[in-house]
């Protein structure tokens, strides 16, 4: 981590309620399900995918979780009603699990079930490596139950991603495949960048070899360049490229001119501001990211 994403970091807690808002704008699409919708409606236009997230983590309450379930049902609602194409990811967390792992299972479980009905999709994001173990546990139960619209996500940062998807094989899930932004201890994670990189091109071969369908979720343009060359062969159906909203716009253009599948991962909420701290506080280098990138917007030519 350098100086400069410590200083980001550092500084952020000072930083006004509205600058916050202002600078993670490109980010959220705001507080809105209306917000989201349109976020997502121009998407479609540019001929992108998108996946809602509705803001929200460790709640503390069993009314919260309802409360964010029940915005995923609006949100589904409103994804079928408008014909947009989109699906939805769930973090966990914002359902209780960390609260009561029983309730966090039947309000999962009632999402999959209405997005089913709808001949929608779930994703159920991963969180930090605390999470790890009942998130996998939570998908293996669904779909040992029959639920075929759900799938996991996998962090290619941790060293136990290798050994989760030998273990997952036989189910061929479909997995967003991702570097991981969570700082964990290095007994459990690699650390420095090209081992990161290195891991995620052997996850993404176990993934594709196992027959998995794979969301390539990364930013970092070395692996997009692996990843097409990996992908040669494949119809666009059996992949997808998928990036945060607000991030390498004109990159995530390019590969849907060629012809590639890209997701653009859509969060909104009124818990924008806790998020956009967390966020960037969880790992620093995206902090200094985002500065870079919003000093990059204000300077024009930059």
């Amino acid at each position: 981590m350098g100086l400069f994403d410590r200083a980001v970091v550092r500084l952020l807690p000072a930083v006004p309620r509205p600058v916050v808002q202002r600078l993670s704008s490109p980010y959220i699409a705001g507080s809105t399900l209306d917000d989201a919708r349109r976020t997502v409606a121009a998407l479609n236009a540019e001929g992108k995918l998108a996946t809602v997230d509705v803001l929200g983590e460790e709640v503390t309450r069993r009314d919260e979780a309802e409360t964010i379930a029940e915005a995923y049902r609006e949100a589904l609602a409103v994804i079928e009603g408008d014909g947009l194409e989109a699906n939805i990811s769930v973090k966990l967390t914002g359902l209780g699990l960390k609260l009561d792992l029983d309730l966090c299972r039947a309000l999962l479980a009632g999402l999959i079930d209405d997005a089913g009905r709808r001949a929608m999709f779930v994703r159920i994001d991963m969180e930090d490596s605390t999470c790890t173990d009942d998130t996998l546990a939570l998908y293996r139960d669904l779909r040992a139950g029959g639920h075929e619209n759900v799938g996991v996500v996998l962090q290619a940062c941790l060293k136990r991603t290798m050994r989760d998807i030998a273990e997952l094989a036989p189910l061929r899930p479909n997995v967003r495949l991702c570097k991981g932004i969570y700082i964990e201890p290095e007994s459990i994670a690699f650390q420095d960048d090209e081992t990161v990189r290195r891991s995620f091109r052997s996850c993404l071969d176990g993934l594709l070899d196992n027959g998995s369908y794979v969301g390539v979720a990364t930013h970092d343009e070395e692996l997009i360049r692996h990843s097409l060359r990996r992908l040669t062969g494949l119809t666009p159906l059996d992949y997808e490229f998928q990036m945060l909203l607000g991030v390498r716009e004109r990159r995530a253009s390019e590969l849907v001119a060629a012809g590639h599948r890209l997701r653009v991962y859509v969060p909104f909420g009124q818990r924008w501001y806790e998020y956009s701290l967390r966020r960037l506080q969880e790992n620093p280098k995206v902090a200094g990211y985002v500065a870079r990138d919003v000093a990059a917007r204000l300077v024009p030519g930059r």
